[in-house]
């Protein structure tokens, strides 16, 4: 079963229903048929609701993260994690906390709308391993394909 970590922008079209919404919809339904499983880190989970909780409200934008949380799990960040993001030097340090992350999990794939934030050049020489970065369409693409 392949296990994924979803980026802070793909949760933002689910609980939002942004203009992504029905691809990132589907990533979230394949985890909830357990066809995978997927994670949204500890440190995204704050910006998540800071983001959500302008549109929805403090106390709907909770709900809609209890229930998120039913099918991603939340994936834990720690020292260790912020120490490593730190030693990558990536321009953006909150990709680099979701790739540690990631890394830590062994998940197959990172989902986000910013593939390229995870796939330049210098970014990938100061990896230990590489994670594809995939759009929600992209990953549906494999999973469909695979079978």
């Amino acid at each position: 079963m392949k296990k994924v970590l979803i980026d802070t922008n793909v949760a933002l079209d689910i609980l939002l229903k942004r203009k992504d919404y029905p691809s990132a919809k589907v990533v979230y339904l394949l985890a909830e048929e357990n066809k995978i499983i997927g994670y949204i880190s500890a440190s995204a989970i704050t910006d998540i609701f800071y983001l959500a909780q302008k549109d929805l409200g403090k106390n709907p934008t909770k709900e809609a993260l209890k229930d998120m949380f039913q099918v991603f799990k939340p994936a834990t960040v720690t020292d260790s994690h912020i120490y490593q993001a730190l030693d990558l030097e990536w321009s953006d340090f909150e990709d680099s906390v979701q790739f540690i992350v990631g890394e830590g999990l062994a998940v197959d794939y990172i989902v986000t709308r910013n593939t390229h934030d995870f796939s330049s050049s210098s970014i990938r020489s100061k990896l230990r391993c590489e994670i594809p970065a995939v759009t929600p369409e992209g990953f549906i693409k494999l999973i469909t394909d695979s079978k």
